[in-house]
């Protein structure tokens, strides 16, 4: 009966030590697995940096130097036009699944900047794509460095605001880290600024247009329109979030010290952000219950809504941002993106509401193919305070890339890209 009860005991202890030894080489299995994907990520990172490295600066006769005011926010003094080119929703995967198009997107960017030669490159969030299952990576930094060494290879000065995407929940670095590589003096061609610690969000701030007068002609605000809301914390059910409503008393706040500033005059301004605000979708609708008619309120000025189903994905929550817009009566125009195959523009109640060209060829299936909704919005800045926006497709002759567009895209772009629309 001993020797029995002590074979129970021995056959106990040799399955325990035998489950420990499967856990251990599971461990083991699993450590090598995450380094050697780790090390893929390293080496195809380095791969997209050492191409970057090719790239030529923009020339410029006479480039913009931006300049800190008496306000602490950067300002471009000119007499002329200023030109300012919107780019969104980069998607720079930076990890091995992704290497390929992270390279696409490295090569469309830079020959869109080397041919327009903007004077400032504002881009509307998601520069960075760190979605585990279609680029293999956690690191959001990593997409955030690649993008910020082509700007700082590129020598155009640039000005982010962040999107859901930059610093997901499961991502490796938060919104305030990420800001820090922005301006961690590495890239100085990067104009961000934090923004007031007491306000929602990091990255809302100003950049001031003015002539050599010293009046602001216009004021380029960059806001950021957060994440997602009510307990969606990894996005799975599109509940985005928008500006808070201590945003909308910075904005009121700030627009009333430029005012100041600018002798009591109200300077015009633009705005731009990642998700668009509610009345986005409230005009779009309006528009297409009346047949992609014109209405009182609506009225059409270019582009495309290439997104099914519910088209423009705002916020269900509204906290009065754009109520304040109409009040104030500065900003002529909301320039946003999020919405990768939505480039259309509408003007409502007064005020343009603009998607921008997307430039990703990530994150939605089958995006690399479609041709239609890539590029970028060419704005330019008014000594009189008005503004003129285009859209810019990518695929026009005057975009040479480094690395020539490859041609199955350029086919499937005639082919393909119809279908986004219909």
């Amino acid at each position: 009966m001993k020797e029995k009860k002590e074979k129970i005991k021995k056959s106990g202890k040799q399955k325990f030590v035998t489950f420990l030894k499967v856990i251990g080489i599971i461990v083991l299995a699993l450590a090598v697995i995450a380094a050697v994907v780790a090390l893929l990520n390293v080496l195809s990172s380095r791969s997209n940096r050492n191409f970057i490295k090719t790239i030529p600066a923009v020339e410029y006769e006479n480039q913009l130097e931006p300049v800190i005011g008496e306000d602490g926010f950067y300002t471009f003094e000119t007499d002329s036009d200023l030109r300012v080119m919107q780019l969104t929703d980069i998607h720079i995967g930076g990890g091995i699944l992704s290497a390929k198009k992270d390279n696409l997107a490295i090569n469309a960017v830079s020959a869109m900047v080397a041919a327009e030669k903007p004077d400032l490159v504002v881009v509307t969030g998601d520069i960075a794509y760190p979605v585990p299952f279609q680029s293999l990576t956690f690191n959001n930094k990593t997409g955030a460095v690649t993008f910020a060494l082509l700007m700082e290879k590129l020598g155009v000065y640039w000005a982010p605001a962040f999107g859901n995407h930059d610093t997901e929940a499961y991502s490796y670095y938060t919104r305030e880290q990420i800001y820090s590589v922005y301006t961690s003096g590495e890239y100085p061609h990067c104009l961000m600024q934090a923004g007031p610690e007491d306000v929602s969000g990091t990255g809302n701030y100003v950049i001031n247009v003015k002539k050599s007068s010293g009046e602001i002609t216009q004021s380029l605000f960059m806001m950021d329109s957060h994440s997602y809301t009510d307990n969606d914390y990894f996005g799975m059910l599109w509940k985005y979030d928008t500006f808070h409503e201590d945003q909308v008393k910075w904005y009121e706040d700030t627009l009333n010290s430029l005012t100041a500033e600018n002798a009591g005059v109200t300077p015009k301004s633009l705005v731009f952000f990642h998700i668009p605000v509610p009345e986005f979708k409230q005009a779009y609708d309006e528009w297409a219950a009346n047949g992609f008619k014109d209405t009182e309120n609506v009225k059409y000025v270019y582009g495309y809504a290439g997104e099914h189903k519910t088209v423009v994905y705002a916020s269900a929550h509204n906290y009065g941002f754009f109520d304040k817009v109409k009040e104030l009566g500065s900003t002529q125009a909301l320039f946003c993106g999020h919405d990768h195959l939505n480039n259309i523009a509408l003007d409502y109640e007064g005020v343009r509401m603009a998607y921008g060209y997307s430039v990703d060829y990530l994150a939605y299936v089958g995006i690399m193919k479609y041709g239609l909704q890539r590029g970028c919005t060419m704005i330019d800045v008014k000594p009189d305070g008005t503004y003129e926006a285009t859209l810019e497709n990518y695929y026009q002759d005057k975009y040479a890339p480094v690395r020539p567009k490859e041609e199955v895209l350029m086919e499937q772009m005639n082919d393909d890209a119809g279908e986004v629309y219909e």
